[in-house]
């Protein structure tokens, strides 16, 4: 069963979250974790039209947006990295990702350093299209990590943290990646680190583009693209 929901985590992102923490327990189920997956199934169920849309006009610049939970996985104690990266307003990747890490900045940091990977990769592929950019907007809810990503000191908070996981500082300071402080409200990736209500979850699936597909649906939104043009 987790394998067949892990394919539907490539167009379903809602799902990414609640599908990658019952994977951890696939070797070893127990009553609560089959219980869990049934529940993931009951809301495929009621939102089997629910997929991403991708309007015609979007821009071509590139946004990102990294977040961690803290200490979330209750049997390790460990955090979960989320991040989410948009080519205009068009969700094109995002990833929830268990890290080894317990402490808040830490946990933040690499996030930050994870999603700064990630949008350099696909910055690099699209410069093959003759598409050039300027500084990539990187958003996060964490000043701390913010800070610590810009200053070149290292001080005794952050020495131990891995010397692969300081690549961010490095496109931070040649002007590459630009970090901004997001409001936790408005923090995207909060949807790939935690599990959340219902609200805050159809709050957060529409703003990363992702609409339900009835044939109602589907003829607003094929109207107001035509308005648009």
């Amino acid at each position: 069963m987790i394998g067949t929901l892990l394919y539907l985590t490539t167009s379903r992102p809602d799902l990414q979250f609640a599908i990658c923490m019952c994977a951890r327990y696939q070797a070893r189920p127990i009553k609560k974790h089959i219980h869990a997956v049934k529940r993931i199934f009951r809301y495929l169920c009621g939102t089997v039209h629910r997929g991403l849309w991708y309007p015609k006009d979007s821009s071509v610049s590139l946004t990102a947006f990294a977040d961690a939970d803290h200490v979330g996985c209750q049997d390790t104690r460990r955090s979960t990295s989320g991040s989410v990266q948009f080519l205009g307003e068009i969700l094109i990747s995002w990833s929830s990702k268990r890290q080894k890490s317990a402490a808040s900045t830490k946990a933040e940091y690499i996030a930050l350093s994870g999603c700064c990977a990630q949008i350099l990769w696909m910055r690099s592929q699209l410069s093959d299209y003759g598409i050039a950019f300027n500084k990539i907007p990187m958003y996060c809810d964490n000043k701390s990590a913010i800070a610590l990503c810009c200053n070149n000191v290292q001080h005794s908070r952050s020495k131990h943290i891995d010397i692969r996981y300081h690549f961010i500082k490095e496109q931070v300071e040649n002007g590459v990646i630009e970090l901004y402080f997001v409001n936790t409200e408005y923090q995207l990736v909060d949807l790939f680190t935690k599990a959340l209500g219902r609200d805050r979850i159809e709050f957060l699936t529409n703003k990363l583009g992702m609409r339900s597909f009835t044939p109602e649906t589907l003829k607003k939104l094929m109207n107001d693209e035509r308005l648009n043009l």
